[in-house]
């Protein structure tokens, strides 16, 4: 499969360009590669690549991600009708000079037919505002799982008008001043060039739609502020940076479209033991001069709390590796566990008895060492130095 383009690169502009550069870069490739302008046999493809960068792009939040975790990372996250939702593409030719007699279709026709409906009403809905929350758990909570509980204070859609903004029992209509479109077209002309502008409707408010009474409960808003606790579960095998999507547990809508979403981003304080690589896990063990000299059986605890038995051989230096297989993370998908990494540093002694003084020499020049009347050879001096 081939790998996903940077959108920064498709739209050609720079990881720091500011929103409106960003706008005027997708208008300006737009209008080159409409379908309805250019018939060449790449266009079709060329306008759903900008558009769905400038989908992300344009929205702060899921800029944000984009960022933080690339077109690969990104792509694994969003579905292309998460990408599109609540993109604004309409606004884009407003004040450009292009009339409703122009060969520009709409977007919502252009998007019906390039992704299927489901994508066209996603783009044009004015979902509610995604929130994201930061939560931090402990290494051995990321090696198990664990369950957080978050306080959340946000926007919900009205229970006494679920989100109508009317009064129950009040008459709900259709907006005569935009014929239910929830926006307000003026026309100005200027010689032969006719100028179209688009805003909000001021009757309605942009939802389409009056009412006789407003609702008592919500004041018309459509919504109320709640303050909430939601428990987030959080996966055996967590990552620092792993990001949690809860749906519909955002921001409610402004015109009773569907609730934001909520992003929890997990972080992974440091341990005093183990750090992480990927999914293995690495860790120093300290062992004396003499068990790298004559090789030795070590214990060294693993992330699950028990103890693992590790073989020194013989003549092993100081910062040596060796591998614990299936000692390590596990892996979020289930597919097995890394290893553990295990880097001996073998501790020279800084305080020497003489007699330790003795057998060190001899062993340095090869000499035999007599006590009481015995012979000892190099390399038995293991007990004074352990």
């Amino acid at each position: 499969m081939a790998s996903k383009r940077d959108y920064y690169e498709i739209l050609g502009v720079s990881k720091s360009a500011s929103t409106d550069e960003i706008k005027s870069a997708y208008r300006k490739l737009a209008l080159q590669y409409h379908p309805d302008r250019n018939k060449g046999p790449e266009a079709e493809a060329k306008f759903k690549e900008i558009s769905e960068a400038y989908a992300v792009l344009s929205d702060a939040s899921k800029r944000k991600l984009y960022d933080q975790y690339g077109p690969e990372g990104f792509s694994h996250q969003f579905s292309q009708e998460d990408i599109f939702r609540g993109a604004d593409f309409e606004s884009i030719f407003r004040n450009t000079g292009f009339s409703d007699s122009d060969d520009l279709g709409t977007f919502g026709d252009i998007f019906s037919s390039f992704f299927g409906q489901q994508f066209a009403q996603a783009a044009g809905q004015s979902r509610g505002r995604s929130l994201q929350y930061e939560i931090e758990i402990t290494l051995k909570e990321a090696f198990s799982g664990t369950e957080q509980d978050i306080p959340l204070r946000h926007s919900v859609q009205c229970p006494h008008c679920k989100g109508t903004r009317a009064e129950p029992g009040s008459q709900v209509r259709k907006c005569l001043s935009c014929n239910g479109s929830g926006q307000a077209r003026q026309v100005r002309r200027a010689g032969y060039t006719q100028f179209v502008t688009i805003g909000t409707c001021r009757t309605c408010g942009g939802t389409g739609k009056t009412y006789d009474k407003a609702c008592e409960h919500c004041e018309g808003k459509g919504s109320v502020h709640k303050a909430e606790t939601i428990t987030v579960k959080i996966p055996a095998g967590a990552y620092n940076g792993l990001t949690l999507k809860l749906r519909g547990q955002g921001e409610a809508s402004s015109d009773g479209a569907a609730m934001g979403d909520l992003y929890v981003i997990v972080s992974v304080r440091n341990d005093s033991t183990f750090e992480v690589e990927g999914l293995d896990l690495h860790l120093d063990k300290k062992i004396s001069f003499s068990q790298a000299a004559i090789g030795a059986k070590v214990s060294v605890p693993t992330i699950d709390g028990g103890d693992a038995e590790l073989r020194v051989p013989a003549g092993t230096q100081t910062h040596t590796k060796f591998r614990l297989r299936g000692q390590g993370m596990p892996s979020m998908d289930g597919d097995g566990r890394g290893d553990q990494i295990v880097r001996v540093i073998v501790e020279t002694p800084t305080r020497l008895s003489s007699q330790q003084r003795e057998y060190l020499e001899a062993l340095d020049s090869g000499a035999i060492i007599e006590k009481k009347g015995k012979k000892r050879k190099k390399g038995l001096f293991g007990s004074l130095l352990g």
